[in-house]
């Protein structure tokens, strides 16, 4: 499902076309429409993990600087690896006050083994660097909105979770009955059950080691 046929069906079963709300700061009736599907997906964005939510990206630890800027649309950490001699050392996750008090002085350099996020912008590394190098972030962005892009994975793939996730908004918006709240409520947890069993289960596992996923039968 693309943008227009998402606007579209969001309108038809809310019997609602949203038009342009009055005064100077008015809304488009698109602009209405797009921040309950921005606001559905940021749901889902934060209950699913998704392949296609992470990100990869390489950087540079500096030598004798024990901090590494973090991309501008990082959001959470998997993991961080220092890339040396071909192969990959991951690094620890812990606090920052772990590190401070392991590694007190800036002069205590080594290859780094720990990080954590010192601040929005920042992470961390213990040891100082002693030199260059290179390192990968695997982490959690905000995929660009389908209100931007058109079409999006989610809107191909779980379309049903995005349309009820966001008709969930529209329904507050127009304080809609508790009857219809409660529906549309439902109708997303049931498609958020769909999306958590691909996300959560079936992608994050292989056949081999863990078996055929399987459901009890009464």
């Amino acid at each position: 499902m693309n943008l227009t046929q998402l606007r579209a069906t969001i309108r038809a079963y809310s019997e609602n076309d949203f038009p342009q709300t009055v005064g100077s700061g008015g809304l488009t009736s698109d602009e209405q429409v797009d921040t309950f599907i921005e606001q559905a997906e940021q749901r889902i964005f934060n209950s699913v993990q998704f392949p296609n939510f992470r990100k990869n990206q390489t950087g540079t630890l500096t030598a004798n600087n024990t901090y590494l800027e973090a991309p501008v649309d990082f959001l959470a950490s998997y993991s961080l690896a220092v890339i040396t001699g071909g192969s990959y050392e991951y690094l620890l996750n812990k606090d920052v006050n772990y590190i401070r008090a392991a590694y007190p002085s800036p002069t205590d350099t080594g290859l780094p083994r720990y990080y954590a996020q010192f601040d929005n912008n920042t992470f961390i590394v213990g040891p100082t660097p002693d030199a260059a190098y290179t390192v990968e972030l695997h982490y959690f962005h905000y995929p660009e909105s389908i209100t931007t892009a058109g079409t999006t994975w989610l809107g191909d793939n779980f379309d049903m979770t995005l349309l009820y996730g966001a008709l969930s908004e529209a329904a507050a918006f127009m304080k809609a009955e508790a009857d219809v709240l409660a529906n549309y409520a439902k109708r997303y947890e049931e498609a958020m059950i769909l999306a958590k069993r691909m996300g959560d289960g079936m992608e994050r596992r292989d056949a081999y080691r863990s078996g055929q996923v399987r459901m009890t039968v009464n």
